[in-house]
C-alpha cells in the first residue's frame, strides 16, 4: 500500500522531495527491521513513513 501510494505523488518543492525522501527511508527502515524480526520498530516505522506521505497528499 504505502510503495502504490508512494509512486502516485510526485514533489512539487524542494521541501516536499526532502520529506518524500524521509518517508522512503522510514519505509525502506521497516522493511530491514522486519527482515531482522523487530516488529515493534518496524511497525514505529511504517507509521511514520505512512504519516509523512499522508502529511504531504494532504498539502496538495
Amino acid at each position: 500500500m504505502f510503495e502504490e501510494n508512494l509512486s502516485r505523488y510526485s514533489p512539487s518543492s524542494k521541501a516536499e522531495e526532502e520529506i518524500l525522501n524521509l518517508a522512503e527511508s522510514y519505509y525502506r527502515d521497516a522493511r530491514y527491521y522486519l527482515e531482522k524480526g523487530d516488529l515493534f520498530t518496524a511497525f514505529g516505522c511504517i507509521n511514520y513513513a505512512h504519516g509523512l506521505l499522508d502529511a504531504l497528499i494532504k498539502l496538495k
